[in-house]
């Protein structure tokens, strides 16, 4: 299963940047628009906008479709696991999700010594610190190895145009962020996933190295799963066959997630400040092709993306749904 790059490179005349639809109240977060409908449904549409560095830095062809789909996969396939916000999928680039109230945080899980930003742990770790969020690491490890054991590591979320803070439990019960009975579900439901979301990508032959997760409060008082799941935009993850092998050649993993993009960006000198390099068409198709690869492995199917013109396309599907 691969997708022909002449595909990719028309999907760069396709690109989703954003959306302004005759539909509830609109809210633009990085990636997504969110369309609150006033009726306890929320419309997602997730566009092909991608992040880095806490800043949108450009776009990937079919990018939101892939997230999209990946997303209500893993949404459906974990249902008994934890709730989730998940309704119904009338778009390749459209979630119609139950209306919920977003935690305050953002509930990520590590199991190796990686990253590039200055919230990632070994950002910290080649530094000298040698406690990350509460967690203490011992001295010795190289970049890329794995930890003793997954720990959570909670991400303040910045206001718009800052950037997030990597605390520990104690900082945000102190801060009085949330209260202690919600952390402590959060925290169940986010080891629990990521527990699973690792059991699953080892038997497709991929490490899901890191992942975030947004939760949320139901209507009915419950703490569930909202926005994305264990997707290249939300993960690092990592082909486990060559893993070993580019360890001891003091190499990068390969990896099928926003990593290259991020790495990209380093290279170039850019890490969040300043003016945004512009990628080159070639970066953002093997980025989307990544991408795809990682959607593929993980549903064992094909992704087919769609060639209509997205606009045209997600109004008339939205027409139809309601």
């Amino acid at each position: 299963m691969s997708i022909d790059v002449d595909v990719l490179r028309r999907g760069l005349d396709l690109v989703l940047e954003g959306t302004d639809l005759p539909i509830g109240e609109r809210m633009r977060g990085k990636v997504r628009d969110n369309y609150s409908m006033g009726d306890g449904r929320r419309i997602l549409v997730t566009t092909d906008r991608i992040s880095a560095f806490d800043r949108v830095i450009g776009t990937l062809p079919f990018k939101g479709q892939i997230l999209n789909q990946l997303s209500a996969w893993w949404f459906e396939t974990t249902r008994e696991i934890a709730k989730n916000h998940l309704l119904g999928v009338p778009d390749p680039s459209v979630t119609i999700a139950m209306e919920c109230e977003p935690l305050p945080v953002e509930w990520v899980m590590r199991s190796y010594l990686t990253g590039v930003t200055s919230t990632s742990i070994y950002y910290h770790y080649k530094r000298g610190a040698r406690e990350f969020c509460g967690h203490t690491l011992r001295q010795g490890m190289r970049k890329n190895e794995r930890l003793p054991e997954p720990i959570l590591t909670p991400s303040t979320k910045a206001e718009k145009g800052g950037h997030d803070e990597s605390v520990s439990r104690e900082t945000i019960l102190e801060r009085g962020v949330i209260d202690e009975a919600t952390f402590e579900e959060a925290s169940r439901i986010a080891r629990a996933l990521f527990a699973e979301g690792q059991r699953v990508c080892a038997a497709r032959g991929l490490i899901l190295v890191d992942t975030k997760y947004e939760l949320g409060r139901a209507p009915d008082g419950s703490v569930v799963v909202i926005d994305e799941m264990h997707t290249p935009d939300s993960s690092r993850i990592w082909l486990a066959e060559s893993y070993e092998t580019r360890m001891s050649a003091g190499e990068e993993p390969e990896s099928w997630d926003k990593e290259y993009v991020r790495r990209w960006l380093a290279a170039e000198g850019f890490r969040g400040d300043g003016p945004i390099p512009k990628i080159p068409d070639e970066i953002r198709i093997e980025a989307s092709r990544r991408y795809i690869e990682a959607c593929e492995t993980i549903r064992g199917e094909a992704f087919e993306p769609n060639l209509e013109p997205p606009i045209e396309r997600i109004r008339r599907n939205l027409a139809v749904a309601h």
